[in-house]
């Protein structure tokens, strides 16, 4: 007994020693691949102030610029390269122009947050705070939303100051720093849908996909937890659609639990940055769609940009789901789902009790 239990701890701390190594392991893959973004976007900044800096850019060409290396970048490289991301490069190099001071243990995001500090002693100071505390991304982000520089400045107990962003705001686990979503797009890897989504919610949505699909309505599906990004935030769309009767995209987002303010207008977000990033000419304005499922109810919203009822109780009605037909569709599905999920559940207990 005794030197089973010694074998235990052995093999324990052989565990820990192990994941540490494969841990440091990963995090240094990930700062490499990282830090050769960083490199390779403050160069394409550098090549496009340099093309503008000949003396034939005014303003519309610099505009012109920017929006045709992204309609390319993005057609070649994928979709990190839109315009806003474009744009961000031009500024990253004209806000750091000596190549040579770029840090590696900063990511992408963390120079799209520093690049919002206008005068550079303040963003310096940052930097090295930065480094030195180690912050994600989120903790950087509440620092310099909460004045940070200022406090500090200000404090008698520096340390304090210091320590207090720790409690606030946690540290990224290793398993998050890997999944961040700029690496993903910068190496052209798609991201494994699993690790953002719940059980119910996933097979909700894999249902919800087959249903419009089968509708007979116009539906070509487009996308599925499609990301979007907005000044470093990051944001996931349950399904995409594009509706070729109607000439729309629609978009849908899956709740689970209640309706709240915060998820309209996260999908009005949705609904605006379509409009303006996506959609074109010869597209009829964005629908968005939020299904709420509750215990006892489920709640159908339709978002769609400047409330045009006219347009939208006219034509839309004709092709898109009504909300009676959603409501029956994933209350059916979702008593489906919840009895399987619950069997399954009861043959692992039984399995466990066996064992």
């Amino acid at each position: 007994m005794h030197k089973q239990i010694e074998d235990t701890k052995t093999v324990e701390s052989i565990y820990r020693r192990v994941r540490e190594i494969l841990e440091t392991a990963r995090s240094s893959a990930y700062r490499a691949v990282n830090f050769a973004m960083v490199q390779a976007y403050w160069h394409i900044g550098r090549v496009i102030v340099e093309e503008e800096q000949r003396g034939k850019a005014k303003a519309e060409y610099g505009e012109y610029l920017l929006k045709n290396l992204s309609q390319r970048l993005t057609k070649d490289f994928g979709k990190g390269f839109d315009y806003s991301n474009v744009k961000n490069m031009r500024q990253f190099y004209m806000a750091f122009p000596i190549g040579d001071a770029l840090r590696s243990q900063l990511n992408w995001t963390h120079y799209r947050l520093l690049m919002r500090v206008e005068k550079e002693s303040v963003r310096n100071f940052y930097i090295e705070e930065c480094i030195a505390g180690n912050w994600s991304t989120r903790q950087l982000e509440r620092q310099i939303n909460s004045f940070y520089y200022e406090r500090i400045l200000s404090s008698r107990d520096k340390k304090a100051v210091r320590k207090e962003i720790h409690k606030l705001e946690p540290s990224p686990k290793p398993e998050d720093i890997i999944k961040d979503p700029y690496v993903l797009e910068f190496l052209n890897v798609k991201e494994n849908i699993r690790f953002l989504e719940k059980d119910l919610e996933k097979a909700l949505i894999e249902k919800l996909q087959e249903f419009l699909l089968e509708l007979g309505k116009g539906f070509s599906f487009a996308g599925r937890q499609q990301h979007i990004s907005a000044d470093g935030d990051n944001f996931y769309i349950d399904l995409v659609f594009y509706n070729y009767l109607l000439k729309c995209f629609v978009l849908i987002d899956l709740k689970i639990g209640k309706l709240t303010h915060q998820d309209i207008g996260q999908m009005d977000f949705y609904v605006r940055y379509y409009e303006n990033k996506i959609r074109t000419e010869t597209d009829n304005p964005t629908i968005g769609i939020i299904l709420c499922s509750e215990k006892n109810e489920t709640v159908v919203k339709y978002s769609v940009l400047n409330e045009n009822k006219r347009l939208f109780a006219s034509k839309y009605k004709l092709y898109l789901p009504t909300e009676k037909e959603l409501k029956e569709e994933l209350e059916r599905e979702k008593r489906i789902i919840e009895m399987e999920l619950n069997l399954l559940k009861s043959k692992s207990k039984k399995r466990e009790g066996k064992e």
